[in-house]
């Protein structure tokens, strides 16, 4: 996406009442635009988040991003959309009723993630945000750690922003106050707090293999590890994606994971001293294209 005040140019001078918004980095199948635009035949839909998937897995930077953009993106969107309460139109790919953003105030530089702040701004508005998985692109990701923590640092921190400039909607009434209800505690619960106690749940297991009951603490880290490689495969089901990605998970529990963990925390510890954080671009190589055989 572009810079906010380019974002609401473009919007108010658009001839057509939806808008169809990507990242630079970013192809779109095919059909991903007709799909895309489909929910705005209710009236009462004011944007639409798509399926983002990471086109470059090839790395193993590469293919733990995938598992999160499958599990941990797709899926949690999925739940949000049955619960009405959508927090976040990805800026890989999205589309927006022209009315629902000038009524919302157009996208705002108050945080770095305005795809976040415009989202729960359209809430407020009383419009509804759905989700379209069958709506695909095909998207670059960082590859490399110090891009990654770049990225998920002003992503987590933008997050907080978001939540905290609409922190008002918990009061707000009838359904333009369904994500202050609903949407603002499971992304605070999820996303910051669940996130940032995590930690401790692997100390204590590393501390009960150490000096208590290795048996019992590996037993239970394992059944968690299941859980999780069942939700996994779930997700994997649902995206038509191959399972052999699967297999790095255990690993990326003890790398990927516990480095989001961090960037999470370094973020709150951002946001609690008053830190600013400056947009940060990432480097791009435009290697990401249209997977064969897909799109029809």
């Amino acid at each position: 996406m572009a810079a906010p005040a380019a974002l609401n140019n473009g919007i108010r001078s658009a001839r057509h009442d939806i808008v169809v918004m990507m990242d630079g980095d970013t192809v779109f199948e095919p059909d991903t635009v007709g799909r895309l635009v489909q929910p705005f035949a209710d009236p009462s839909v004011g944007a639409v988040a798509g399926n983002a998937k990471v086109g470059n897995r090839s790395t193993l930077i590469g293919a733990w991003q995938h598992i999160e953009y499958v599990m941990g993106f797709n899926l949690d969107r999925r739940m949000y959309d049955l619960l009405r309460c959508m927090p976040t139109i990805p800026g890989a790919i999205g589309a927006f009723r022209r009315e629902a953003v000038l009524r919302a105030g157009g996208t705002s530089e108050d945080t770095l993630a305005e795809d976040t702040d415009i989202t729960i701004a359209l809430h407020r508005e009383g419009w509804r945000v759905v989700y379209e998985e069958h709506a695909r692109a095909w998207t670059e990701a960082p590859r490399s750690l110090r891009q990654l923590w770049s990225q998920r640092h002003r992503w987590s921190y933008g997050t907080m922003q978001a939540l905290w400039k609409h922190r008002k909607s918990l009061t707000d009434k009838g359904p333009s106050g369904r994500f202050g209800r609903v949407g603002m505690p499971l992304v605070v619960l999820f996303q910051i707090v669940t996130p940032v106690f995590a930690p401790l749940i692997d100390v204590f297991t590393a501390y009960s293999m150490l000096f208590v009951d290795f048996e019992a603490a590996l037993l239970a880290w394992l059944a968690v590890l299941g859980v999780q490689l069942v939700c996994a495969a779930y997700a994997f089901r649902l995206d038509r994606e191959k399972y052999r990605y699967l297999l790095m998970m255990p690993l990326q529990q003890f790398a990927y994971r516990q480095m989001m963990y961090l960037v999470l925390i370094h973020s709150c510890v951002t946001a609690l001293t008053g830190g600013r954080l400056r947009w940060q671009k990432l480097k791009r190589t435009g290697e990401v294209g249209m997977p064969p055989g897909t799109g029809g």
